[in-house]
């Protein structure tokens, strides 16, 4: 087909996507990541994938577990402040959690970042608290994925997404089948709403009580924005340790859906959990947000954790020994015979 030599040219970046910006995104990554690498990883960023050499001593039976997850619309609250660098240490702190309900510990983390217009300095903010998470877990950030989509993504918004593996024993998987009639729940606090519940949160604070993220709200002690960027906890140094030595019958990291959506997801079919919900202080965000919104019990219930980030359920002896190892831990409910179900009281 004959070309019009006349015509003016397009160009890459004219067409909206500039390599030489998502090189210098790549270069940044690559510093961060280096700083989580351990001696398991075979090979750097820079190639087409990353190399890691498992170690599977003591375990008869390896297992890997995988998980995946983002960080919704939580994301609007770092565009709105500017602030990227806490979203990428709450992706990858999600992320171990999921596993980690199962027993396992994670090896190694990849990421996803997609945007319309690459801003190296953003993607390195981001990135930082990738690899602030990954460091806080000893694992590598062992790769990822940069895409620039013009014309998909809004100016100055991107989406987020984490892939952790990790490994367990097959004779020490934790799944919920050993949980038994009598068994005590014990809540773990989270730091306000962690991951979830964000469309809410924000259709609350901003669209039906008119408040901006930098209005200082004195009953919650800081700003709007950083009320709800608070960090969603990792749970990972304080329970895995303990099951090597404390027989534990059931996990639940308590995401989307709250605890009884979480919860029943690992209760045999013939027990239901009894949550007290007077049990434990409910932090001041979420009575601020339900008062501000004009938001039912129920769906706060269902859209936000209430204060618990993680559950674990094991018989009254355990327990007791839980809850001296864990400060923040404190029994919340009971199991009780029924259908699979988990009744806030």
């Amino acid at each position: 087909m004959a070309v019009n030599q006349n015509k003016p040219k397009m160009t890459y970046v004219e067409s909206g996507v500039d390599v030489k910006a998502g090189e210098a995104a790549v270069e940044r990554i690559k510093k961060l990541a280096a700083e989580t690498f351990n001696e398991n990883v075979l090979h750097g960023l820079g190639a087409f994938c990353g190399f890691y050499k498992p170690n599977f001593e003591g375990i008869e039976k390896p297992v890997l577990v995988s998980s995946a997850d983002g960080v919704g619309t939580k994301l609007k609250l770092a565009f709105m402040t500017n602030r990227h660098n806490t979203v990428g240490e709450d992706l990858v702190n999600h992320c171990v959690n999921d596993i980690l309900v199962h027993g396992a510990r994670p090896l190694f983390f990849l990421d996803y970042i997609a945007t319309g217009k690459l801003d190296p300095e953003v993607v390195a903010e981001i990135v930082s608290g990738i690899s602030r998470g990954c460091s806080a877990h000893e694992i590598p950030l062992l790769g990822g994925e940069t895409a620039e989509m013009p014309d998909f993504y809004q100016s100055g918004e991107y989406d987020l997404a984490g892939f952790v593996i990790g490994i367990v024993d097959e004779s020490k998987i934790i799944n919920g089948s050993a949980i038994k009639e009598g068994n005590l729940v014990l809540g773990l606090k989270s730091e306000g709403l962690h991951t979830n519940g964000y469309s809410l949160a924000r259709k609350a604070a901003f669209d039906m009580a008119g408040f901006k993220h930098d209005d200082y709200i004195e009953e919650l002690e800081t700003t709007v924005g950083e009320a709800l960027l608070e960090k969603h906890l990792s749970y990972f140094s304080t329970v895995y340790p303990l099951l090597s030595k404390i027989e534990i019958n059931g996990m639940a990291h308590i995401t989307g859906g709250g605890i009884a959506g979480n919860l029943k997801r690992i209760l045999p079919e013939n027990l239901d959990a009894e949550i007290e919900t007077n049990s434990w202080q409910t932090p001041p965000i979420f009575g601020w947000l339900q008062s501000k919104g004009e938001i039912d019990d129920e769906d706060m219930y269902s859209a936000f954790n209430m204060g618990i980030g993680f559950v674990i359920v094991a018989d009254g002896t355990n327990v007791n020994k839980i809850i001296k190892e864990i400060d923040s831990a404190q029994i919340i409910g009971k199991i009780v015979q029924g259908s699979g179900k988990v009744k806030l009281v």
